[in-house]
């Protein structure tokens, strides 16, 4: 062979094998799906890769939960499908991919002739419906403008808020409350989100029946509050300003500053409230026999002022395209000054004024938090691979101080009692979580979780002076909880299954350091679960959850050294209480008929050793007159079996409608007994029996209309039907909200309006009858009819960018199947 036909041969050999292997060559393809109205990530969008010279497929994936995919082929020109139900497929033509390639967004628009079943979406407000959770994203929510949290959760199917800010769920209020997917580190769960602004919360997810992957807390379920970060490039932010009567003043804001290498985030606000509110306790003291011995109307006012400061600031760092490390730091102050004016009017057995006595109740109230959160997300090639590492750091103040002016016509002498109740708490937790996709039909996880805590409550009364021994006490809490999980998914035609296993080990101490009453609670339990999802039709579902739930016994449940305001109607908390044990199944039922949207639920849950609240007589004060005190105690067995469902119903594009339904069936069986000594010293002891089934209902329906010029109209009714109880009857509660609101500014800013408690209604009427005891009607009313007027500026965000969802969600789960 001549040189010249050796040089082409080699030649020819070198372009062979360089065209061989630039036709092998493996290239990944990212991108992210968005909704084109909205701008919102989608997530289990169909990423198809077609091959343009054959048609062949040779590739494809989904989206993750923030619409990214990930896919890796060999290098060549395609067509890309991306398919999702409901929307309009987006097919690119002619794509050549010879080096890694992001395409950027993809928009997907909604196709009006499809029906949409996993998500119901409405114009400002989502619900997103998946194997283990419903995800409610607020949007324009009129109601809550310039409002708390709490207000946020009165407005969310399934769940309720009573006047004194307690949370249920279902009617359950065994429920654990995360704030993005972390427990609260303040003192009181409840105080912390009367704290919290409503625009701080960009969607809440209640998970009825918690997978693995969540703790084991909360009999009745977790309400995840997931408050706004940033998430558009550059510099932009919202300003918020709030007035109202009761006085109803804020300022908030948040601030953000994006780019491809970091985003700087703050959130910052100052709140002035005024809540004021009363108590009405009218008792009928009973003899042995039940005839007669004595009344007590007891009336109380109360105006509280809270002075609030609520901040943060934080940062994302993307150490790479796959790597994402958020540092953030939280401070909260409250200062809060509240005023007890108590009057108790005395009669005998014929109802005859004997004598009148007050109690001036001055309370002054400092509540400081601190908290550092880090989070480090590494995603890897394939779609929902990934590691999440958490860490968070907390500390809690909570220092109330009181003066109580006491006077009776018996004793025109006046006398003064002061109290102290300091406390804190340390909170510290860590946790990991792995998922591994395994081809396209399996998922596995694992993760680990340590949640600590160390809490101590300081409480003193002085009576004139001389320290009362019976109030006094240090209460030290210690909770240490490490847990362990593993859960394994199959996808099988229209069949999803995820099984679960969590082990949880706890170690409780409840120590009364003053009186040197220590108490150590050591224990371990297996909480397994499984949930099944058949897609029947296109647009129906089914579901079928089990899980096993632990509820553990905190704060106030435990201190025995509470409350002082009134010295004949007390609360004691009982550090003698156990946790609870809850298995719990729910059958689900989700359809889409033309314009109306079903999500309905029959559920059963339960309980061992369930503990609830009681009232009893025990002893008399230096007046003479019965001492009715309320306090936590087990019980026995709980049975609860129930049924809900929620509509969503858009008859007109400017009408939207949606109601939620509960129904539920609580029986309970078991005794209480107790024990205390009378005037003379005597021991008396005393058994009440607990065997009760009690009923009841509550529905709320919720309607958003589009007046005339583009004014939103929005209305919430709701009713809490009564239910009976071992010890007596808790009444029905109607109460209506309103809202109004505008966008203006070329739409940059919006102006709403709304009406919370629109007929003053909202009040807990209670009857309690204890045989041998007492007779008595109470209510209360904790906040009277608020209205709000609130202004929102959005700066450098177009208008259908004010919900969009956050790029990394602090969620409490390594990832969906």
């Amino acid at each position: 062979m001549s040189l010249k036909n050796s040089l082409s041969f080699i030649a020819l050999l070198f372009c062979t094998t360089f065209f061989a292997q630039t036709a092998l060559k493996k290239v990944n393809v990212t991108g992210k799906v968005i909704d084109k109205i909205t701008s919102q990530p989608m997530e289990y969008v169909t990423v198809t890769f077609i091959e343009s010279d054959n048609n062949k497929i040779v590739n494809g994936s989904t989206t993750d939960k923030n619409g990214n995919f990930n896919v890796e082929l060999n290098s060549g020109i395609y067509a890309i499908k991306f398919e999702f139900m409901g929307y309009k497929n987006v097919v690119l033509t002619q794509q050549n991919l010879t080096s890694d390639t992001n395409l950027g967004n993809i928009q997907m628009e909604e196709d009006a002739k499809e029906i949409e079943t996993v998500v119901v979406r409405a114009e400002k407000t989502t619900v997103d419906i998946k194997l283990d959770k419903k995800v409610y994203n607020l949007g324009k929510d009129l109601l809550v403008k310039g409002g708390t949290v709490s207000d946020v959760l009165d407005n969310i199917p399934s769940v309720t808020v009573d006047q004194e800010g307690n949370i249920s769920l279902r009617g359950n209020d065994n429920v654990k409350v995360l704030i993005d997917g972390k427990p609260s580190n303040a003192v009181s769960v409840n105080d912390a989100l009367k704290m919290l602004p409503a625009d701080a919360v960009d969607k809440v997810e209640v998970i009825t029946n918690p997978s693995a992957r969540y703790d084991a807390e909360g009999g009745a379920g977790i309400l995840n509050i997931i408050l706004k970060k940033g998430k558009t490039n550059g510099f932009n932010g919202t300003l918020m300003g709030t007035t109202g009567n009761p006085d109803n003043h804020g300022i908030n804001g948040t601030l953000n500053y994006k780019t491809n290498q970091f985003n700087l985030f703050t959130t910052q606000g100052y709140n002035y409230r005024s809540n004021p509110g009363y108590t009405q306790v009218n008792t009928r003291y009973l003899n042995n026999d039940n005839s007669t011995n004595s009344f007590i109307d007891e009336h109380r006012d109360n105006q509280r002022i809270n002075k609030g400061y609520n901040g943060g600031f934080g940062f994302d760092w993307y150490l790479d395209k796959s790597t994402t490390w958020t540092n953030s730091i939280n401070y909260r102050r409250n200062i809060g000054n509240n005023e007890e004016n108590v009057d108790f009017n005395n009669f005998n057995a014929n109802r005859d004024f004997t004598f009148y006595r007050n109690r001036l109740n001055q309370e002054n109230q400092k509540e400081e938090n601190i908290e550092f959160n880090s989070n480090l997300v590494k995603n890897f090639k394939t779609s929902g691979h990934k590691l999440t590492i958490d860490a968070s750091f907390s500390d809690s103040k909570n220092f109330s101080n009181a003066t109580i002016f006491d006077n009776s016509t018996l004793h025109p002498s006046t006398g003064i009692d002061l109290t102290k109740n300091n406390q804190e708490q340390r909170r510290s937790l860590i946790q990991a979580d792995y998922v591994l996709p395994i081809g396209n039909k399996y998922q596995f996880e694992a993760g680990y979780r340590g949640n600590f805590v160390n809490a101590l409550t300081d409480y003193a009364v002085l009576n004139n002076g001389v320290l009362n021994t019976s109030f006094t006490n240090v209460l030290e809490y210690v909770e240490n909880v490490n847990a362990l999980y593993t859960q394994f998914g199959i996808k099988m035609n229209k069949l999803s299954m995820l099984y679960g296993l969590r082990f949880e080990d706890s170690d409780i101490e409840v120590n009364q350091l003053t009186s040197s009453i220590y108490k150590n609670k050591k224990y371990n339990n297996f909480f397994p679960s499984a949930f099944f999802t058949y897609e029947v039709t296109d647009n129906t579902n089914l579901s079928l959850n089990y899980s096993r739930r632990i509820n553990r016994p905190r704060g106030r449940q435990l201190n025995p050294f509470s409350t002082y305001s009134s010295n004949i109607n007390l609360f004691r908390g009982n550090p003698d209480l156990n946790p609870t044990l809850t298995d719990a199944i729910d059958l689900g039922f989700l359809t889409k008929l033309g314009k109306l949207t079903l999500s309905s639920s029959a559920y059963y849950n339960y309980t061992k050793n369930s503990f609830q609240m009681v009232r009893f007589v025990e002893g008399l004060n230096p007046d003479g007159v019965p001492i009715t005190t309320s306090s936590f105690v087990n019980i026995g067995q709980e049975n609860r079996t129930g049924f809900e469902f929620t509509l969503n119903y858009t008859p007109y594009k400017w009408w939207k409608l949606n109601s939620n339904f509960n129904a539920f069936r609580v029986q309970t069986k078991g005794d209480f007994f107790y024990s205390y000594y009378d005037a003379s010293n005597n021991l008396i002891e005393k058994t009440q029996n607990f065997d009760n089934t009690a009923t009841s209902w509550f529905a709320r329906v919720n309607s958003k209309i589009t007046l005339p010029s583009k004014i939103d109209w929005q209305t919430n009714v709701t009713y809490n039907g009564p239910q009976n109880n071992a010890q007596g009857r808790v009444k029905g509660i109607f109460a209506m909200n309103l809202g109004f609101s505008k966008d203006v500014l070329k739409d940059k800013a919006t102006i709403a309006l709304n009406v919370n408690d629109v007929f003053n209604s909202r009040i807990r009427r209670m009857e309690t009858y204890i045989p041998g005891q007492i007779d008595s009607n109470s209510e209360m009313q904790w906040r009277k009819r608020q209205i709000t007027l609130s202004f929102t500026y959005r700066f450098n965000k177009q208008k259908n960018e004010k919900e969009k969802q956050p790029k990394r969600e602090s969620d409490d789960n390594g990832g969906e199947f």
